[in-house]
Formats: C-alpha cells, sequence, structure tokens
C-alpha cells in the first residue's frame, strides 16, 4: 500500500518505462501470438494495459480519459504503445496534481468494499507486472527479442 504519492509516482514512473519496452519489442505480425489457442493474445493484453489505467485512475477519484472508447485491440502495435504512453504520462501528471498523502490512506469504495488509495495503485502496478510477464513469454514464442526489464535476459545476457 501507498501511504506517499512521492512512492506511487516513483514506482510508476519505473514500472512504465519497462512495460513501455516491452510494448517496443511487439511487432504487428506478432499481436496474435498466444500460448494456447483461445486465451489472451499479445496485442490484447499490450491494449488492456494501455486501457486500464483509466479504470484505476477513476477509482481513486482522478480524472483520467480512456486512452480509447474502442474495446477492439488495435491491428498495429504502435497503436497500442502510442496510446500507452500517453495514458501513463497522464496518470503521473494526474497523481502529481490531484493526490495528497492524506488521500492515499483514505477508503474508497471498490466494489462494494472500502479499500484505501494507497492500496488500489499498488494493485495497478502489480496487475500492470502480472500482465507484463505474460507478455515477455509471447514475445519468446515469437521469436521476438525479450527486454531486460527486471534484469539480463538471454538476449543481454
Amino acid at each position: 500500500m501507498y501511504r506517499k504519492v512521492t512512492d506511487f509516482i516513483t514506482d510508476w514512473a519505473n514500472a512504465s518505462k519497462g512495460t513501455t519496452q516491452v510494448f517496443e519489442s511487439m511487432t504487428d505480425e506478432t499481436l496474435d501470438q498466444v500460448i494456447v489457442e483461445g486465451h489472451n493474445s499479445l496485442g490484447w493484453l499490450g491494449w488492456h494495459l494501455a486501457t486500464v489505467p483509466a479504470f484505476y485512475a477513476e477509482l481513486v477519484g482522478l480524472n483520467l480519459k480512456p486512452s480509447s472508447e474502442s474495446k477492439e485491440v488495435p491491428k498495429d502495435a504502435s497503436t497500442i504503445l502510442h496510446t500507452y504512453k500517453k495514458v501513463s504520462e497522464e496518470l503521473l501528471q494526474e497523481a502529481e496534481q490531484y493526490l495528497t498523502d492524506k488521500q492515499m490512506i483514505e477508503e474508497v469504495d471498490f466494489f462494494g468494499r472500502l479499500t484505501p488509495r494507497g492500496v488500489l495503485l499498488r494493485q495497478l502496478i502489480d496487475h500492470q507486472t502480472h500482465h507484463r510477464g505474460q507478455m515477455t513469454v509471447l514475445l519468446r514464442q515469437a521469436g521476438l527479442t525479450v527486454p531486460g526489464i527486471m534484469g539480463p535476459t538471454q538476449e543481454n545476457n
């Protein structure tokens, strides 16, 4: 749980940098890459991460516009990357401008359960890290370079 806005901002800036690296490794031709048929594709996971910050922002009382009204996964990796970068930066700006340390411990409604804002913001980062890990597996399956986000990978060992 975050108790200080600056802690969230620091973590989000680092986490979004790593996620951007994963997005930069995607190609248009590999957006349909899946582990097994019928499961989340590389493109779907990327689009999900590009659109979900607006959901969490609304939960904690920030005014972050959805990065897209479309539920359709774009057919080009650059749209996913640019959408993610835009929403990521807007989330940083909103948090810096409108959140206070006092608000981080205030509870807000999370589907009928009172939850501190700082917990929801931590969940946002954990959620992103979870899906980013799935995406790195799909990058490897697709024969693409896996960036060394939290340490070396096969390509940069």
